[in-house]
């Protein structure tokens, strides 16, 4: 098997797990108490949270260990929201924040708060004067992750910072995907990162909270981490954590240049080996492992299931993987296609003998999928036929509507319309996307009796 997710969980370090044996039997006691063995479980905390410090770029004593990174998001944010509560009740996200950020901002508008939502380009980056307009006086806290965790775009952390710093208001960075290949640049306020991204144990956040950064701890709080995080510390996995980090750092530099050549790799060929792909993601400003990828006519899951079955790990934004049945919400942000999303997230160490057994499997793969839904050939007819058509997908889910949609676009004339009726969610970002992959025109949608009617114009 070759494991191609790393964005989701790194494959634990050879170092941590090596720091975690060694902590199992060092470090069991309690860091508070003051005989032997709490001493000695006390300088591997002590030891670690400076590792961490001096891996962040900060002081020692602005790090907090939680339970996990969500934990650190949500933990950050309502005590620095808290603590400024005074200044306002206003909160700034861009679209594509992971689901923690976007969850904490849901709560705090319900209870009363309001957020703005910093919208990306098809990139998935935010424009750093837009974010500087959406600062108000009665802006409480601004939240921006360092990298996208869905396709690897890099944000303009710095100078948005220096934004939020000019107005008076605490940027929180979200570094879970970028901490394990550098720090953080700027004059950002709040951090928070998890253990397992880089190669760490699960279980172990990070919380870091800068010397004058107004903070209201929430909910019940104990003296352990500042009380900002209650309760007895993981002390092993604190310990593999930072050794991890420490040892990725060390890595990072040659590690990068290698999985950029691999994931550049991906990027260009995938096109010439597949028809109907689009590559998302800034083709530049994105971490070193993630390359992310969408096919027309293909069923997310299913795509999924093969590539499992011939030996390789990867996840997916498309809505057939999903609960929920909605497409992730970084790509409908970027508006982006969806469907048939492939996210590749390359490990530390991972073989170039594998990507090229991925990118020799891949069109076999995709084809074998597009032929079992019945896709369409991906050239269009000839013109003929009905100035309109009307196509009813209501019922069935993504990708079906966009397979019926070119099935039949080639059955009007240049200047007619296809009008196709669905219910599935993902119909409103995948239509647009194949009307600019295929070159025709997108009109626009309308209220239907049932679902909404997608309007496209054949232009060729």
């Amino acid at each position: 098997m070759a494991y191609f997710d790393a964005a989701s969980a790194a494959p634990l370090h050879p170092v941590a797990r090596q720091a975690l044996l060694a902590a199992l039997d060092e470090g069991w006691a309690d860091p508070a108490r003051l005989y032997r063995e709490g001493r000695r479980a006390r300088m591997l905390l002590d030891a670690s949270r400076e590792a961490v410090a001096e891996a962040v770029g900060c002081r020692a004593d602005e790090v907090v260990f939680t339970s996990s990174g969500t934990r650190a998001v949500h933990t950050g944010i309502a005590g620095a929201l808290a603590g400024r509560r005074r200044a306002g009740r206003h909160l700034i996200v861009s679209a594509v924040e992971h689901s923690s950020v976007l969850h904490s901002a849901e709560s705090f508008e319900a209870g009363g708060g309001t957020v703005t939502t910093v919208a990306v380009d098809r990139a998935g980056a935010v424009d750093p004067s837009a974010f500087a307009a959406a600062l108000r006086e009665d802006t409480a806290l601004a939240c921006l992750q360092s990298a996208n965790h869905e396709v690897g775009t890099v944000q303009p952390v710095a100078e948005v910072a220096g934004m939020c710093r000019a107005a008076g208001v605490p940027l929180l960075v979200d570094a879970a995907q970028s901490l394990g290949w550098g720090p953080v640049k700027g004059d950002w306020s709040l951090l928070a990162a998890s253990a397992h991204k880089w190669g760490g144990p699960s279980g172990v956040g990070l919380l870091v909270v800068r010397k004058g950064v107004r903070y209201a701890a929430q909910g019940p709080v104990d003296e352990r981490e500042s009380g900002r995080a209650p309760g007895f510390e993981n002390l092993p996995a604190i310990v593999a954590a930072a050794a991890s980090l420490r040892a990725v750092r060390a890595e990072a530099a040659q590690e990068a240049v290698r999985l950029r050549e691999l994931t550049e790799r991906i990027r260009t060929r995938v096109p010439e080996l597949v028809a109907d792909v689009e590559v998302v993601g800034d083709p530049r400003r994105r971490l070193p492992g993630i390359v992310t990828f969408s096919c027309l006519y293909v069923d997310g899951e299913a795509l999924l299931h093969e590539l499992d079955r011939e030996g390789f790990s990867v996840s997916s934004g498309s809505s057939c993987t999903s609960s929920t049945l909605t497409p992730s919400h970084v790509l409908r942000a970027m508006g982006v296609l969806s469907e048939g999303n492939v996210r590749v997230s390359l490990p530390l160490g991972t073989a170039a003998e594998d990507v090229e057994r991925f990118l020799d499997v891949l069109p076999g793969v995709v084809a074998g999928v597009r032929e079992k839904l019945g896709a369409p050939a991906p050239a269009v007819a000839p013109a003929a036929g009905r100035a309109e058509l009307v196509v009813d997908s209501l019922g069935k889910r993504c990708p079906i509507p966009v397979i019926e949609l070119a099935k039949v676009i080639g059955d009007v004339p240049v200047g007619g319309t296809v009008r196709v009726l669905s219910d599935d969610e993902a119909a409103r970002l995948d239509i647009p996307a194949w009307c600019e992959m295929r070159g025709q025109e997108y009109v626009g949608e309308e209220r239907a009796e049932k679902g909404t009617a997608y309007l496209v114009r054949r232009i060729s």
